[in-house]
């Protein structure tokens, strides 16, 4: 009886459901981009490198001398003309505060989204980071603490809005289509990556920093339009679905209904391996992505000695197979489960082992090829590649072992990764201000030792059944 939604094929790529795929992949791509803009725009903001109005002056740093002068170098420019005296250390703060934010919502929202519309929950958080976006400019033109402030509350919106996409999937995904849809949606954020480091530098060039984030600011809105207008929490009630597509999600979905809003059960969770072996995961995962994400540019600057234009368009190749690497590997992820050719905990630990080892081994060799330019671009364009092959294994586990829980655990999950991404950032940081050969040889060793301790962990401990704390219960009110 378990194998019968098998049989039953919906209209696929034609269907609804992947209309909402492709909504949320403009969504994600509209969040990392507001969240990415400020480390691109920062550049000019405190280095003054293009021409600016006496209205982009800081209180802080004001201009002195103009900028127009051809006969003035380069050097003079980035010394003379900061807009902001931001230190390293404070724009370190600004930086990170938009993680801090995330933190504090992530847990939250995900419990929230599984009690009220997740669709509601998801826009309000998208139009938040949208509006603050557009607000950015003028916050940075009143102060570095109002940055700090802003940056803070969008990545609590950013939060809301990453966590309540389980929550839709739970109702529109049928179980053999959840890596194809989610890694469609998921797939957004490695694009968004790769247009706003190609495009970043080249608008704020061209029209001045702040139109980075009135562009990406008013894409968000835009999005937020279509999101509202499109966008339903439950298939039953979309007035646009056909009834072909309605009866297979329904059918798909029978052995997971959903009941009445329960508490969640929190001791359950805790003493839930599988679980662990999830967030483990998670951590593993977020720690070598986020150094990649956060320090590729740098690398490429520092190592292989390019400009800085030349380097912006090399760290947006990575995220370009990033990108196709996550919806490659979800079409590859169904097929298995669909001609029944591996079992689901089978493809989860496959895709996982795939997404962990292969980027650990790329780090790994980068100290030993650096003065091979082309091989050091081939293994950092593999790294978030390969790594994104996550996406089909534990990052959507939590769809398998508990359905109904499934944004609340997202929302500890990303917590787990925005934790690890933090302590990579930091310690990365340490290593290569002590030497910066032998600093990034142990910044690559050390993710890989943390990838290969996540591995092991949810090769031990992971599964696909749902969990007996997450079935239906109708009989007991806990």
């Amino acid at each position: 009886t378990e194998e019968k939604p098998v049989t039953k094929k919906g209209p696929d790529f034609c269907s609804l459901r992947y209309g909402v795929a492709l909504i949320m992949h403009f969504s994600n791509f509209t969040l990392i981009t507001q969240r990415v803009s400020l480390s691109i725009a920062i550049i000019a903001m405190v280095n003054g490198s293009q021409q600016l109005g006496p209205e982009n002056a800081s209180t802080e740093g004001p201009l002195t001398d103009p900028l127009g002068d051809p006969s003035t170098s380069i050097k003079e420019l980035n010394s003379r003309a900061s807009v902001y005296q931001w230190s390293p250390e404070t724009q370190g703060v600004i930086f990170s505060s938009i993680s801090y934010g995330l933190i504090l919502t992530l847990v939250p929202s995900g419990y929230l989204a599984g009690i009220f519309s997740a669709k509601h929950m998801l826009g309000a958080g998208l139009l938040i980071s949208s509006l603050l976006t557009l607000f950015t400019p003028l916050a940075a033109d009143c102060g570095v603490i109002l940055v700090i402030a802003v940056r803070t509350v969008q990545g609590m919106a950013q939060g809301m809005a990453w966590t309540g996409q389980f929550t839709i999937w739970a109702k529109w995904a049928p179980p053999l289509e959840r890596s194809k849809l989610t890694s469609i949606a998921g797939s957004g954020a490695a694009f968004g990556s790769f247009i706003i480091l190609c495009v970043g530098g080249l608008i704020s060039q061209a029209l001045g920093w702040p139109f980075i984030f009135y562009i990406f600011g008013s894409t968000g809105c835009v999005c937020c339009v279509l999101w509202f207008t499109v966008i339903y929490d439950d298939p039953m009630r979309h007035p646009c679905i056909s009834a072909r597509e309605k009866e297979h999600i329904t059918s798909s979905l029978a052995q997971q209904s959903s009941s009445a809003r329960r508490s969640v059960p929190i001791k359950a969770m805790v003493r839930c391996l599988p679980l662990w072996a999830i967030f483990t995961g998670f951590f593993s995962h977020f720690w070598l992505c986020t150094i990649i994400i956060t320090y590729l540019p740098t690398y490429i600057s520092s190592v292989l000695h390019v400009n800085i234009r030349d380097s912006g368009v090399l760290s947006s190749l990575p995220f370009v197979a990033a990108s196709s690497c996550t919806i490659l590997g979800g079409q590859m992820a169904d097929f298995l489960l669909s001609r029944n050719l591996l079992s689901l905990i089978t493809v989860r630990k496959l895709f996982s082992s795939l997404g962990l080892l292969l980027p650990s081994l790329c780090a790994v060799a980068l100290p030993f090829v650096a003065s091979s330019h082309i091989t050091t671009i081939i293994l950092l364009i593999l790294i978030p590649g390969t790594s994104n092959l996550c996406d089909s294994g534990f990052i959507i586990n939590t769809l398998d072992v508990a359905p109904r829980y499934a944004s609340f655990l997202m929302g500890i999950s990303r917590g787990f990764g925005l934790t690890a991404g933090i302590i990579s950032s930091t310690t990365t940081g340490f290593l290569i201000s002590q030497d910066s050969e032998s600093g990034w040889r142990n910044v690559f060793f050390l993710s890989a030792a943390v990838n290969m301790v996540g591995l092991i962990f949810y090769l031990t401990f992971g599964q696909a059944e749902i969990q007996d704390w997450a079935k239906e219960r109708t009989l007991t009110r806990f």
